[in-house]
């Protein structure tokens, strides 16, 4: 005779409905200006709790959060990175991808570590990206707003050397949090229809990309939203005097590819997620 399956029982039960779960996705706003509350050390360990429960490739938890507490250390890094909120904000963090310390694991249990940088660079930056946006939606819950710094890229080999960060470990972005002294205005996003797409990738018409234009105007201040954007990643862009910077750390760091005699085999049949 069948039997039901056991019924998994939790210490959360709140649920919302859909209607609030919009209303507070629309609450969310990128905050760059703080007060000076302190945020306490519970606030701050739910936090980090929340951080650590977030979804993990394999379990091996490829991330680490730098706390900056030193002011020292926050003005230095608020300077190379061009966002001063590092050092006013009352939480910083640089969040990185790790793989050094599971090679370290590995190596400590007499396992000679495997070369596989293109898929440590994947799911490093995943894990710190779900680590790090599980920790900025607890902070929401609770009443603290907070900003990705992707300004980490702009002097990252000086950032590398102030952080003493060894080899397999990447910063990803910044992190702040605190109560918000500022008031900005919600971000509009573009049609639904282009970032979901049913089964197959469907290439948007031209129609599409002038929406796009049209959808993103309110946060320029010409209303080009294309203009913006080629600031960052067109020709001449700021991006690309980041990419190099990148590329020259990627290989520093050991998170290039090196020769390999023969093309390695593995079963990841049963790889494990968490």
């Amino acid at each position: 005779m069948p039997t039901s399956p056991p019924t998994v029982q939790t210490e959360f039960s709140g649920l919302l409905t859909p209607d609030q779960l919009r209303a507070f996705s629309d609450a969310h706003r990128t905050v760059r200006q703080y007060l000076p509350d302190p945020v306490p050390a519970d606030h701050l360990d739910a936090l980090l709790h929340a951080a650590q429960r977030a979804p993990t490739d394999a379990t091996a938890q490829m991330y680490s959060f730098l706390q900056l507490s030193d002011p020292q250390l926050r003005a230095e890094v608020a300077e190379l990175t061009a966002n001063p909120h590092f050092a006013t904000a009352p939480l910083s963090f640089v969040i990185c991808m790790d793989v050094h310390r599971l090679n370290l694991f590995l190596e400590h249990h007499g396992y000679q570590r495997g070369e596989w940088p293109g898929v440590a660079v994947h799911f490093g930056i995943g894990d710190a990206v779900l680590a790090g946006q599980s920790m900025l939606l607890a902070a929401e819950l609770l009443g603290y707003m907070g900003c990705w710094i992707g300004g980490v890229l702009s002097n990252l080999e000086a950032l590398v050397e102030l952080l003493a960060l060894p080899e397999g470990v990447l910063p990803f972005a910044g992190l702040t949090i605190g109560k918000s002294a500022e008031t900005p205005a919600r971000r509009p996003r573009i049609a639904r229809g282009l970032v979901l797409h049913q089964n197959r990738y469907r290439e948007p018409e031209a129609g599409e990309l002038d929406g796009m234009q049209a959808d993103m105007a309110a946060i320029t201040a010409r209303g080009d939203w294309a203009q913006t954007l080629a600031r960052y990643f067109a020709k001449g862009g700021g991006m690309e005097l980041r990419e190099v910077g990148l590329q020259k750390m990627l290989e520093r760091q050991g998170l290039t590819p090196r020769p390999q005699a023969t093309p390695p085999t593995a079963d990841l049949s049963s790889e494990v997620g968490a």
